[in-house]
């Protein structure tokens, strides 16, 4: 049996997963990972916990089929974008906490470049709206913060890497120093059109040439692990929200999916036509193959991003207390038939498209005496909907053809009543695969593929099972009414 190997390094948890031959799940570990906020919008991780994290996750699931490092054909990652990390060459130790994706320290500045003559070229070139959220701005903010960083960074005495580069660096003891068109295209270093680093790009960011991994493709053999893992082959990397388009097996132009996490990512495969949107969503880097894969041209997609998704969740559970688990979110807010006026904009940190507005801050509108505890966590969980619609109908928008059926994962995927929801608000069918865990499984087919466990593309599109399909049920004006009362909820959260 040809085993394949899944890191899928997440926001809050580092994940190893096992699969076999048939694209089957046979062992999953999770270890979590803490955040760190030291000031109002900053987020931050400790590299090394994630590391350790994802170490320990490799061993237990190599433990629960007793099996070596020597037994497994294939191994993909798949990681949290945009989460910056900076460290020594020699020692490869951090030289600051690694900020995430999440982190709004830089808005400021991205603000000030936003608005100056450089913002149409940096849009164009990258396909991204200038934001905190993208890794350049975080680089900057380390080099200009930590001191000697700038000088050792043009000496190359110290390294950048998304964090796929971070594993892969301490998975082979330093020696391999890379990462994907797919993560290199959410830096804002990236020339999306040639695959390769910018030079304006990084003078306008002050980012030295010396610190940036070289960009491979997400499927194809890229190093051998070793150390205590030795022997491994890494052979898929990706983005996680660009292995769960894989996972859903959309490979081809106008399939879309939409993956429930700590944020919410709706993606749409746009094949090898490199998109330009007007309605403020991004142009990024799908998956791509080497030669041994089924297609060595530049794939692209256009993405939607919801910064806060499944995280309300958890602040209904962690903050205040509503909930004991995730999963009670669920009967509590079906126990009433609406959410007796209340919404619930969760802008914790701003809001993404279609606003990408920094600013923006949580609110919950609408209370009364009446309210309960239901009605905040129905609203909660239909915030997460609302949000979603907006990407689904700005990308519908840009591309002027229907999104016909919404492919979705994650997390809170296996929340029947937010996918009922979510199909009632869209007037659109949903429908849930057999696996929600598709980030994982994306980054095996990658792996696998280019280890020719399986052929290509068409044989892992096979694999893709449908375990329910939620229809909409909602009248056409009852859903454009909901849609506008968002909408003005929005505009409070953004006043």
């Amino acid at each position: 049996m040809s085993y394949v190997l899944a890191l899928d390094e997440g926001t809050t948890s580092a994940r190893a997963v096992l699969y076999n031959e048939r694209g089957e799940r046979l062992a999953v570990h999770a270890v979590p990972i803490d955040c760190a906020y030291p000031k109002p919008g900053w987020v931050e991780q400790d590299a090394n916990a994630i590391w350790r994290a994802q170490s320990a996750a490799i061993h237990a699931v190599l433990g629960q089929w007793n099996l070596t490092p020597r037994d497994i054909a294939a191994c993909g990652i798949a990681n949290q974008r945009e989460t910056t990390v900076v460290w020594d060459r020699k020692t490869g130790e951090p030289i600051a906490p690694a900020i995430v994706w999440q982190c709004r320290r830089t808005a400021d500045f991205c603000g000030e470049l936003a608005a100056s003559p450089y913002a149409a070229l940096i849009e164009k070139k990258t396909g991204l709206v200038i934001d905190a959220y993208f890794s350049g701005s975080k680089i900057r903010w380390i080099l200009e913060n930590v001191p000697q960083a700038l000088a050792r960074a043009r000496d190359g005495e110290i390294l950048f890497g998304t964090i796929d580069t971070w594993l892969i660096w301490k998975l082979t003891g330093g020696e391999t120093h890379v990462t994907d068109y797919t993560n290199a295209s959410r830096t804002m270093l990236m020339d999306l059109a040639t695959g390769e680093w910018d030079r304006d790009m990084l003078g306008l960011f002050n980012v030295p040439p010396a610190m940036l991994p070289k960009i491979v493709p997400s499927s194809g053999r890229v190093t051998v692990t070793t150390g205590e893992f030795a022997g491994i082959p890494i052979s898929g990397i990706a983005g996680d929200q660009q292995a769960a388009l894989a996972g859903q097996a959309c490979f081809r132009a106008g399939l879309s999916k939409n993956t429930y996490g700590t944020g919410c990512f709706a993606l749409t495969h746009a094949g090898n036509r490199q998109p330009h949107s007007s309605h403020r969503l991004l142009g990024t880097r799908a998956a791509s193959f080497d030669s041994k894969g089924s297609d060595d041209k530049a794939t692209f997609a256009v993405e939607g991003s919801v910064f806060v998704a499944g995280a309300v969740i958890q602040w209904l559970r962690d903050s205040l207390g509503l909930i004991t688990t995730a999963a009670d979110s669920e009967p509590i807010a079906a126990s009433v038939p609406d959410t007796g006026g209340v919404h619930f904009v969760p802008a914790f940190v701003g809001l993404g498209a279609p606003y990408w507005d920094p600013s923006a801050r949580g609110v919950i509108s609408g209370l009364t005496r009446s309210s309960s505890r239901a009605h905040i966590v129905r609203a909660a969980l239909e915030s997460i909907a609302f949000q979603s619609r907006e990407l689904i109908d700005a990308m519908e928008a840009d591309s002027g053809e229907p999104v016909v059926e919404l492919r979705v994962d994650g997390g809170a995927a296996v929340n029947n009543f937010l996918m009922q929801f979510q199909a009632d608000i869209l007037g659109k069918p949903v429908v849930r695969p057999a696996d929600v865990e598709t980030t994982s499984l994306g980054a095996a087919y990658l792996a696998g593929i280019a280890e020719g466990i399986w052929s290509g593309t068409d044989q892992v599109e096979t694999f893709w099972k449908v375990d329910r399909r939620f229809d909409p049920r909602m009248p056409a004006d009852e859903r454009e009414e909901r849609m506008n009362a968002w909408c003005k909820a929005v505009s409070r959260a953004r006043s």
